[in-house]
Parts: structure tokens; C-alpha cells; sequence
């Protein structure tokens, strides 16, 4: 009986077809990095104060002192959400008394912001909260659009690898692309924050979606060698390319309407690779479609410019590869042996607290100091050095101090910032981009860590359940942002702290570098303080390039 590996072996490595693959799947990534964030343009706020209708009846020195000064961030500055009666301040102005000299200003009554805000335009001309009047008492609503958003994204992960595996990877691959092409055209014309919220959140159902449909399909189609590489790199930094486009779109496009459409078009692009993307040859094998993945396998061999053999597959031979993986394990063999259920609740809160950690600090990139586009930029470049970083580390270095190493970065600078003198704002923005760089890194390498812990009986549940984990992480970061309303400093100090308990916590992990993969639940490394146990003499090389971990990693 041979598998698909030595079935398609003769294609090569790196041929022109294996190219062609790898690059449009990495570029079919580049929408879900511009379109997962772009929430930081969409619900910015800009400064804004209480709006005083013209017809107040109040004099110049009147109206200039009719909004009371509050302290934040050091600075005494005109109140977001309260302004002084206006009732009481026509009295005045109609008896000629003056503001401060005649009328002691701290004195005066308050009232809220009853007939709208007047909204800055120097940095939007406009946003969903400036629409919609996100602020004050309803400023809740931005944060929970994205935290919908991300919602969306939890129930995406539970259904996409099952419509994968029934209806096969291309056709659920486009099918969520236009989902989310779809979804997002229709949130253009959105008339209320309920309807926008509603579809982001199926916005992020396709997204999630098509990013674990092209993940599977390229670790399928390639090779050993070249699927490593795939999965560390070519998803990521494709990934990160999107998101740097992000900034430079809304730079140029300050209507949050008009900025959704020209972030959805792009979406289009994606329609010509239909015909050139091909379907999984392992998932047609699997579902016994063997005459449609053998004219895929000779037709990549026609653009190799190889000569394949005259029969490539044979049911006989490969009708039963998958019956040997059939399992009957459960969520509740997560929690089997002691062992195993100290490494889930370990993996569960590191993939929360690195979730918390990379999204919040991405969507916090708005309220750093400095130009707002300049800054998301720079949260987007730091991610390119940080996934190659990873990528060597992972290739040449203990997995267990390379991930706390990355964490203690992450979680130490983020923690000095609040140490930063205000007059250094340059400073304080360096630090940021260090700890995302650090947070980055490491949650480019806790999916390879994870696969690598969790036997092959459960490692699809393991991960799952650790990437779930980390959707909910993110469901709670826009929170960890929306705490900066009332101390500036206080996420840095919750992200920061927490990032450093996840680095200590990832060495009480056992090491898996160089060892042999476990296969079943009682071959599994030992968390620290325990003796490891050889679990078998298999050649460890070639148990670390086994597919089925790159196969469980999507994010």
C-alpha cells in the first residue's frame, strides 16, 4: 500500500506547478489582512465635544466657555460627553454677565450632550461612531462590532473544516471569499450599527473560513519541505502584506463607507484563480474521485515539464490509506491522564493571553501617539521580521525558551511604557512595536509547539481546542483597549503582565525539539518536573515533518 507522498513524488519539490500554488494561495491571503483590521479606520473616534445648536442664544464668550474642562492624560482639556445647561448660560448672557469674573464656572450645573457632537475632521471625515454617534454613553458599540467581528471568526473555525471536509477545500476556499466579499459589499450601505454589526459578523465567519480552506489546501498540494515553509511563512507574511496595505488605503480614503468598498474590491481579484487553483488531490482520494486527482497530478506534471508514469494511481492501492487514521476519541480525552489535561489548561491559557496580547496591541495602534496611518503601518511591517525570527527559531532552537524568550520580550517592554516620560512619545511607540514584535513571534510558534505536544490520536482536538481558546482571546481584546478610556497606561499594564505570566508558564511545558512525535496519549512528553519517557525509536526527522501537524495549525 504507498500514500499520496510517494504517489506524487515524481512531480518534484519546487516545480513551477508547486510555485504557482504557493504564491496564489499566499496572495488569496492578502484580503483577510487588510479586511480583519480595518476596524481601527472604521470605528475610529475623532475628538469631539458637545454640538450647541445656533439657536442658544449665546453671546461669543458664552459659547466659547459652555463646555467644562476635564484632566486627562495630564492636560485639562474640553469634556467629550457634558456641557454646561444651556439654559442657565442664555440667563446669563442675556443679563451681560461674564464667564469666570461675574459667574464662578465650577458652580454651574451640567447636563449631557442632548442635541449631538460636534466631531473633529482632521483624521476622518468620517467613521461609523461619528455616524452613528458611538460615543459617551454609547461607546460600548464600537468595541463590540469588533468583538462581534471576532465572534463571527469562533463560529467560522467550528464550520469550515467540516464543510471542507464534505463539500472539498477549493470550492469552500471561494465560496467563503465571496462570503466575505459579499457580506462586506452589503456593510457599505448599512443604515444603523445593528445592521453593520450583523453582517461584520459574517464577514468574519468567511474570513476565518477561507483563510483554513487555503491552509489545508496548500499543505495538501505541497510537498514536505515546501509545506513547512508555507505554514511559517508564505501564509503569514502575505498576511502581514494585506495588513500594511490597510493603512496606505485608509490614508487616502478617509469615508469609512468608501474605504469598506475600496478594502472589498479587491475581493474580486480572487474570482480568476477558480481556474487555476486546483482542488486537493488528497481530499478527490479520499472521497474516491480517483480519476479527477489523477488529471490534476498530470496536469501539474505537464506544467513541471515532467513525463509522469503511465498509471500514478491505483485504487487497489489506495482506496484504505485513510482507514488507518479513523479515530474514536473524544473532547473528554483531553482530560484522560493527569498529563494531558496539565497540558491543555497550560495551552489553553497561553493561546488566550497571546490572542489578548497581538490583537489588542493591533487594535490599539489609533490611540498611540503620533499619526494614526504611520502607526498601523508600523504595527503591520514589525510583523515580517517577527514571522521570519520565528521561523528560525523554530528550525534551529528549543521550542519551550524560544516561546518564553519571545513572551518576556512582549510582555517586559509593555510593561516599561508607563515608565516612558510623556515628552518622549517616540520612545513609548518603539516599545510598542517591540512588544508586538515579541507577541507576534511567539504566536507565530505556539501553533508548531502545540501540534508538537499533543499526540497524533488527538492533536487535531488539541489544537482546536487551543485555537479556540485564542478566539475568544481575541473576542475580549477590543475590551483590554476600551480600559485605555480611563487610564491611558492600564492595557499596556494588563497585557504586559499577563504576557509575562504566559512566558513563565511556557517553560513548566515539556520540550519538543528533536523528539519523536507522540502517537498515542500515553507516549506524550511530561510537563516539567517529570522524567521524560522514550516513547519510541522511530527517526525523529521524519516524524517532524509529518503533515497532519501543519495540517491542525490554521490560525
Amino acid at each position: 500500500m504507498r500514500d499520496y507522498e510517494e504517489v506524487s513524488a515524481f512531480l518534484g519539490e519546487w516545480g513551477r506547478f508547486q510555485r504557482l500554488v504557493f504564491f496564489l494561495l499566499s496572495a488569496s491571503i492578502i484580503p483577510n489582512g487588510f479586511n480583519g483590521l480595518s476596524i481601527v479606520f472604521l470605528a475610529g473616534t475623532p475628538a469631539h465635544r458637545c454640538a450647541v445648536p445656533r439657536g442658544a442664544n449665546l453671546s461669543g464668550e458664552w459659547l466659547n466657555a459652555s463646555i467644562p474642562l476635564e484632566l486627562r492624560g495630564g492636560r485639562e482639556e474640553p469634556s467629550r460627553c457634558r456641557r454646561y445647561r444651556l439654559a442657565a448660560l442664555a440667563n446669563f448672557s442675556a443679563l451681560g454677565l461674564r464667564p469666570g469674573s461675574d459667574v464662578e464656572l465650577a458652580e454651574l450645573e451640567q447636563e449631557p450632550c442632548l442635541d449631538g457632537w460636534e466631531y473633529s475632521r482632521d483624521v476622518y471625515r468620517s467613521t461609523i461612531v461619528t455616524e452613528w454617534n458611538l460615543v459617551c454613553d454609547n461607546d460600548w458599540k464600537g468595541p463590540l462590532s469588533t468583538s462581534l467581528f471576532f465572534v463571527g471568526v469562533l463560529l467560522g473555525s467550528f464550520i469550515s473544516g467540516q464543510l471542507s471536509d464534505k463539500f472539498g477545500r477549493k470550492n469552500v476556499l471561494f465560496a467563503t471569499m465571496a462570503m466575505q466579499t459579499g457580506f462586506s459589499f452589503v456593510q457599505v450601505f448599512s443604515t444603523s450599527w445593528e445592521m453593520f454589526s450583523v453582517f461584520f459578523l459574517l464577514v468574519g465567519m468567511g474570513q476565518i473560513s477561507n483563510y483554513v480552506a487555503a491552509f489545508v489546501l496548500g499543505t495538501e498540494i505541497l510537498g514536505k519541505s515546501i509545506r513547512v515553509l508555507f505554514c511559517t511563512l508564505g501564509v503569514c507574511i502575505f498576511y502581514a502584506f494585506g495588513y500594511m496595505l490597510l493603512p496606505l488605503f485608509a490614508y487616502f480614503i478617509r469615508d469609512w463607507r468608501m474605504l469598506l468598498l475600496a478594502l472589498t474590491l479587491p475581493g474580486l481579484l480572487c474570482i480568476p484563480l477558480w481556474w487555476v487553483i486546483p482542488e486537493s488531490p488528497r481530499w478527490l482520494i479520499s472521497q474516491g474521485r480517483f480519476q479527477e486527482a489523477e488529471d490534476i497530478l498530470r496536469k501539474a506534471a505537464k506544467i513541471n515539464g515532467i513525463t509522469p508514469p503511465d498509471v500514478i494511481l491505483d485504487p487497489s492501492e489506495l482506496q484504505d490509506v485513510d482507514s488507518q487514521r479513523q479515530q474514536t476519541y473524544t473532547i473528554l480525552d483531553l482530560m484522560k491522564t493527569r498529563n494531558i489535561l496539565t497540558i491543555t489548561i497550560m495551552s489553553v491559557i497561553l493561546w488566550m493571553i497571546i490572542s489578548v496580547g497581538y490583537f489588542g496591541l493591533s487594535l490599539d495602534t489609533p490611540n498611540l501617539h503620533g499619526d494614526v496611518y504611520l502607526n498601523c503601518f508600523l504595527s503591520a511591517v514589525i510583523e515580517v521580521p517577527a514571522y521570519i525570527i520565528s521561523w528560525l527559531l523554530l528550525r534551529n532552537l528549543p521550542r519551550r525558551y524560544s516561546m518564553a524568550a519571545a513572551l518576556f520580550l512582549g510582555g517586559c517592554v509593555l510593561l516599561f511604557i508607563q515608565l516612558v516620560p510623556s515628552q518622549f512619545r517616540a520612545v513609548s511607540i518603539l516599545l510598542v512595536m517591540l512588544g508586538k514584535f515579541g507577541i507576534t513571534s511567539a504566536f507565530s510558534m505556539v501553533y508548531v509547539y502545540t501540534a508538537e505536544l499533543y499526540p497524533t490520536v488527538v492533536r487535531n482536538m488539541g489544537v482546536g481546542a487551543s485555537s479556540m481558546a485564542s478566539r475568544l482571546g481575541s473576542i475580549l481584546s477590543p475590551y483590554f483597549v476600551y480600559l485605555g478610556a480611563y487610564d491611558r497606561f492600564l492595557p499596556y499594564i494588563l497585557m504586559g503582565s499577563l504576557t509575562v505570566l504566559s512566558g513563565i508558564l511556557t517553560l513548566f511545558l515539556p520540550e519538543s525539539y528533536g523528539m519523536p512525535l507522540p502517537d498515542t496519549i500515553e507516549q506524550m512528553l511530561l510537563v516539567k518536573g517529570l522524567e521524560y519517557r522514550p516513547a519510541s525509536t522511530r527517526n525523529s526527522k521524519d516524524e517532524e515533518e509529518n503533515p497532519e501537524i501543519f495540517k491542525s495549525t490554521a490560525f
